[in-house]
């Protein structure tokens, strides 16, 4: 059995995203350290963590991102490799959404540019509905 072509851009934004994990931590634990902070379990969800400086927290806030919208792409890119769909065009939406989701990860992570960030989100939803609409088709 030979694997759906659709399923390397889900490997590689996977990867992607656990590069982020792993940067989010590499950054996040020596600030911790830095700033002597006594981790607090009683504390509000995210209170502590505001205190970190703001390059410190951006690598985190991307990371959380990389767990909301992509969850769809993920359902949707499974449900086109399922359903046997091999379009050329399929591939380049699901590769598409890959490439502006690491371009925004780059952005926030680096510069957190509120606008340019936007504008990467905005563009990755387009591929993003076009994968909607091929799911729907295939599957009614």
């Amino acid at each position: 059995m030979h694997a759906s072509p659709l399923l390397g851009p889900v490997v590689a934004l996977i990867a992607w995203t656990l590069v982020m994990w792993t940067w989010m931590y590499l950054t996040r634990i020596p600030a911790i350290r830095r700033l002597r902070m006594r981790l607090d379990p009683n504390a509000p969800r995210g209170e502590q963590m505001s205190t970190l400086p703001p390059k410190v927290r951006w690598k985190a806030d991307n990371y959380n991102h990389l767990m909301e919208q992509p969850t769809i792409w993920y359902a949707l890119v499974l449900v086109l490799a399922i359903t046997g769909d091999t379009s050329p065009w399929s591939l380049w939406l699901a590769w598409s959404y890959v490439a502006l989701r690491v371009a925004h990860s780059l952005v926030q992570a680096l510069l957190n540019v509120i606008e340019l960030r936007f504008a990467l989100f905005f563009l990755s939803t387009l591929p993003l509905i076009a994968l909607t609409w091929r799911a729907a088709v295939r599957v009614w």
